[in-house]
């Protein structure tokens, strides 16, 4: 398993696991977090970021990714993802590609639908 897929694979079992800080360890100190294609500014950036936009999620204990494709080439890693738990039956389909470097995800780069 290359780190890409393997570090994609360990920040989804945080995620359902809704364990904060083993979800924060995957991502470098200053992650930069983006919707894509991301031309601009990123969306956030660093482990802060990430721990106040999560971590209320998590506290909830009900959202849930289910992975249903993952594509690994090199140092990028991108997910499809069926994401449930965020209230009233809704469901979210979101894509996720993460770049890898120094053994910690880079960057993200998020395509959501509903």
């Amino acid at each position: 398993m290359s780190t890409a897929e393997a570090l994609a694979q360990r920040q989804l079992d945080a995620y359902n696991a809704h364990d904060l800080e083993a979800f924060v360890a995957c991502y470098a100190d200053e992650v930069e977090v983006r919707t894509f294609p991301g031309a601009g500014p990123p969306d956030f950036t660093g482990h802060g970021a990430l721990r106040s936009r999560y971590g209320p999620l998590f506290e909830k204990g009900t959202i849930q990714a289910e992975l249903l494709t993952r594509i690994t080439i090199g140092k990028t890693s991108i997910d499809h993802e069926r994401v449930t738990g965020l209230g009233e039956d809704r469901v979210v389909f979101a894509v996720a590609i993460y770049e890898v470097g120094d053994e910690r995800i880079q960057k993200v780069w998020f395509i959501r639908g509903d």
